[in-house]
């Protein structure tokens, strides 16, 4: 039986209304789980790019894609595995003031990419980016301190090898 793996799709697509309802709809069709979801513009004019993260079969991503690219505004879709991405998350960690102060949550700012952003009177938040696995470690560590409010983005990330997408965009021009 062919394992489950994390796969990073980026789908490249015209900015139009309720495209994102039409490509999360191939991802619940097939009972597939997104596990984060970012859209922002790509390096192309007037193109958006949408990052899903899910954990399905070799098999399953690329009959997806297949799917996801025969959407109308989609321009190309991709899939990568762990090893062919540099991705990051950033999250937001909201604590009480009474803890600014506090030694061990000084110590636990050492952490690779965390700093404090905001101090109010009552609270301060700190802001950390890093792989999951670095959110994850900094959330058990900050968690005993009564988080007040923690936020996480969804993943986003870049291709180690270089994407066509730009050649095919000037061939289709």
């Amino acid at each position: 039986m062919e394992e489950k793996q994390n796969f990073t799709v980026s789908v490249y697509t015209e900015n139009n209304v309720g495209i994102l309802n039409r490509l999360s709809a191939i991802f619940l069709k097939r009972h597939i789980n997104i596990e984060s979801m970012t859209v922002s513009k790509s390096e192309i004019e007037d193109v958006h790019r949408f990052t899903f993260v899910v954990i399905v079969t070799k098999t399953l991503i690329r009959k997806v894609v297949g799917q996801l690219e025969k959407q109308i505004e989609v321009i190309r879709a991709f899939y990568h595995t762990e090893d062919e991405i540099i991705y990051h998350e950033t999250a937001l960690f909201k604590i009480s003031s009474k803890h600014l102060y506090d030694e061990t949550i000084q110590n636990k700012m050492k952490f690779r990419r965390a700093h404090i952003i905001s101090i109010t009177e009552n609270y301060f938040v700190i802001e950390a980016s890093g792989l999951k696995e670095d959110i994850d470690n900094m959330y058990e560590k900050l968690k005993p301190y009564g988080l007040l409010q923690f936020v996480r983005s969804g993943r986003i990330a870049i291709t180690r090898p270089k994407m066509a997408i730009s050649e095919l965009l000037l061939e289709i021009n």
